[in-house]
């Protein structure tokens, strides 16, 4: 088994045109797919994007293995194998899966084809999610830094600030400030 600061983050990317009509259906269908691909090994968490394109409702679902074995287990797996066929008949084209090495990407473009939105927008949204953050984080830390003086050195406190605004950014925020500013970041 890999060492935990070995492994790497591969991102599964699963786009799926559903058919009109087919919405709620296929809405049940994701929330019981969500719920068995968390239960694999290696799972590290799945943010689900709601667009449009061509005049159809859009899914874009973004889910992080641990590893490439990992991943690939859930794609080669019967379950996967059965649910993608009892959704076959709502989707307008068919599984469109993408595999990225990279950690994140919070900027990825709905379409296949579609470009990134600019740069401009993507440091707009970064700005406004790590901003606050900045000022409230170091706040919430001056009790337990007040208490623990080795703690609140200046190599101490900035390690503790800094790798906690890069969590909250990373796992919790950025994802929905995405999700929040889709519609401005694709706008054309």
């Amino acid at each position: 088994m890999p060492d935990e600061l070995t492994r790497e983050v591969v991102t599964l990317l699963v786009r799926h045109r559903i058919r009109a009509g087919s919405e709620a259906a296929y809405e049940a269908w994701l929330r019981r797919t969500i719920t068995t691909a968390r239960g694999y090994p290696g799972h590290l968490g799945i943010d689900v994007m709601r667009g449009h394109e061509a005049g159809l409702a859009l899914f874009t679902c973004v889910l992080r293995f641990a590893s490439t074995g990992q991943l690939q287990d859930w794609l080669d797996s019967t379950e996967r194998r059965a649910l993608i066929a009892e959704a076959e008949p709502l989707l307008a084209d068919g599984d469109r899966i993408e595999v990225q090495d990279e950690r994140e990407f919070w900027f990825t473009p709905q379409a296949p084809d579609a470009p990134q939105p600019p740069r401009w927008k993507q440091a707009c949204v970064t700005f406004l999610v790590i901003l606050p953050l900045s000022l409230l984080v170091p706040l919430l830390w001056q009790p337990a830094f007040a208490r623990l003086p080795w703690l609140g050195s200046y190599l101490g406190s900035n390690l503790v600030i800094t790798a906690s605004i890069v969590l909250l950014v990373v796992y919790l925020f950025m994802p929905r400030a995405t999700r929040l500013f889709a519609g401005w970041l694709n706008a054309r």
